[in-house]
């Protein structure tokens, strides 16, 4: 009202224009009025572009002073709870998912390169939410308890089935795979999914191992001993036949592993590929913060996010995440368009391109993909 002479309906609608679902195009009809208002009343030049410069940022970003102090004191409590108290926090953000911005693969890895002990699904002592579990301190870092993954976490486990599981073992230990079967009566489907991830280790049986008892436990009894019929008095049956099938390798248990939880507690799946991604010159990211601006270098990982913000002009954004933790490359537009289907069609990726160092954070301006071969297939967030 008072640079550009509006009146009060004036000043109003362009309040509003300001934050209707960030307008561009209400906006570009006021800046015309809001120019011309201030020619007349001599202010032009880089004063009146500062002013227009000024409102419009705010327009695609704004919001009120509310909001910020909501979001402030929102991130100031969750810094200290991840600082202070990390397993609790890691607790709490995996049985809030899916509300959050990291894949629960992600939160799992940031927590355990700082320090939390984190155990994977067991029929024995996981909940249907992950819980705190009393393991005494850890060695290594000192830290309290460890979080167990629970049962919500195993593909294709309903919660009525998982909260079975819970309740018939408050009567005792399950005994072997028969037992547990009859007592939280389970399917087939749910024997085996619990055997691929793990779930029946405290049954003192390995994954192959349990995915043949419980295949063997799903049976009818018929044809596993030739029809025999037991009655009172008769002999106890023979006991199953020993697993023919070969142990799973330390890389299946973690294919296995995302395919049943979208998860692993054991090693990041760019581990396995470490040994050939150092010969091809490729650092790690806990590598890329050291190197000065400038270095040309290459990085690999898992894609973790794809964000491309309406405000970066076609700009994307690709976090990486590897063993090490998480580094950021830009891709501008037209990078982008050339290689599309390599950027956007694989899980992970290996990047050159030159590290860039700005306002205390580092990234690294893409200028090269090709895909990350053989990663094990890892969730990402895209967001446009």
């Amino acid at each position: 009202m008072t640079a550009a002479g509006f009146s009060g309906g004036e000043a109003e609608e362009l309040r509003r224009a300001m934050g209707f679902k960030r307008s561009v195009e209400r906006m570009g009809a006021i800046e015309q009025r809001l120019r011309s208002g201030m020619t007349a009343r001599g202010i032009t030049g880089a004063n009146q572009d500062q002013i227009v410069q000024s409102i419009t940022s705010f327009a695609l970003y704004g919001f009120p002073e509310s909001h910020a102090a909501s979001f402030a004191l929102i991130a100031y409590a969750s810094a200290y709870l991840k600082c202070y108290h990390p397993t609790a926090f890691l607790i709490s953000l995996l049985n809030a998912w899916p509300m959050g911005f990291y894949h629960p693969a992600s939160l799992v890895k940031d927590a355990q390169r700082h320090g939390v002990r984190v155990l994977p699904v067991d029929v024995h002592t996981s909940d249907w939410p992950c819980v705190w579990e009393d393991a005494g301190p850890d060695p290594a870092t000192a830290a309290p308890g460890a979080c167990r993954i629970g049962l919500r976490y195993v593909s294709g486990l309903r919660r009525e089935t998982g909260e079975r599981i819970v309740a018939a073992r408050r009567a005792g230990p399950f005994r072997d795979v028969e037992d547990l079967k009859q007592r939280a009566a389970l399917r087939g489907v749910e024997m085996a999914r619990l055997s691929e991830v793990g779930a029946l280790a405290s049954l003192g049986l390995s994954r192959r191992e349990a995915l043949w008892q419980a295949a063997l436990a799903v049976r009818p009894k018929g044809e596993l001993f030739e029809d025999r019929q037991e009655s009172v008095g008769d002999p106890p049956c023979p006991a199953a036949p020993a697993s023919p099938l070969p142990e799973m390798s330390a890389y299946e248990e973690t294919v296995a592993d995302f395919a049943g939880t979208s998860l692993t507690v054991g090693a990041h799946p760019v581990t396995y590929a470490r040994a050939a991604l150092t010969r091809q010159g490729v650092v790690t990211a806990a590598e890329v913060p050291g190197m000065p601006a400038g270095t040309r270098t290459r990085i690999a990982g898992a894609v973790i996010v794809r964000q491309r913000p309406g405000t970066a002009n076609g700009t994307l954004f690709i976090t990486l995440e590897d063993e090490t933790g998480m580094v950021q490359a830009i891709v501008k537009r037209a990078l982008l368009l050339a290689h599309r289907t390599t950027i956007v069609g694989n899980p992970g990726l290996v990047i050159e391109g030159v590290v860039q160092q700005r306002d205390g954070s580092v990234s690294l301006q893409a200028e090269k993909f090709w895909p990350l071969a053989e990663l094990v297939e890892t969730p990402s967030h895209d967001f446009h």
